[in-house]
């Protein structure tokens, strides 16, 4: 019996050590909203800055390099219906969502056909279109990354806020 108790007893304990060490894996997030006919969704990692500065974080992409907009499984974007991003059509389905730094410092959201991969598993011959990023400086800092996307007037808004960088686009539903 003494045996059998202990058996029982290592198993929870494994599997409690288990659980919390899948839980810190990473928040997760995700930002949704209908546009039009569209149904519009981001799913991704949420990585904090934890007293590192936003430079500390992408300060080494080179030019042209990818953030992975988030930790851990790549950002997946999916889309109901056809969309429009100031002429730039992303056809619905299903994308990985990177941004791109180019050499004048600006962004590009970059949408990948590959999606589900490790975050920093980047093929840029997938890569189906870019589309240009505002970028600003936000006063209200964010420690962790946040997207969102949300109506805005007769179209739909992305933003992409760390640390005090926030970069947005617009689209509109087919």
């Amino acid at each position: 019996m003494k045996r059998l108790l202990t058996i029982v007893l290592a198993f929870g304990l494994v599997g409690a050590i288990s659980s919390i060490a899948l839980a810190q894996g990473g928040a997760r997030g995700k930002a949704s909203a209908t546009i039009g006919s569209a149904q519009v969704s981001i799913e991704y990692g949420r990585p904090a800055l934890r007293g590192r500065t936003l430079q500390d974080m992408l300060g080494q992409l080179p030019e042209g390099g990818f953030w992975r907009l988030g930790s851990n499984k790549s950002t997946t974007f999916s889309t109901s219906a056809d969309l429009d991003f100031g002429g730039t059509a992303v056809p619905k389905g299903e994308y990985s969502l990177w941004a791109q730094k180019q050499a004048d410092g600006t962004w590009k959201l970059v949408f990948n056909t590959q999606h589900g991969q490790w975050g920093t598993d980047h093929d840029p011959s997938k890569d189906l279109v870019k589309v240009p990023l505002t970028q600003e400086k936000t006063s209200s800092p964010a420690e962790q990354v946040t997207i969102n996307v949300e109506k805005e007037g007769s179209g739909g808004k992305v933003t992409i806020q760390w640390g005090d960088l926030q970069l947005t686009t617009t689209f509109t539903a087919k």
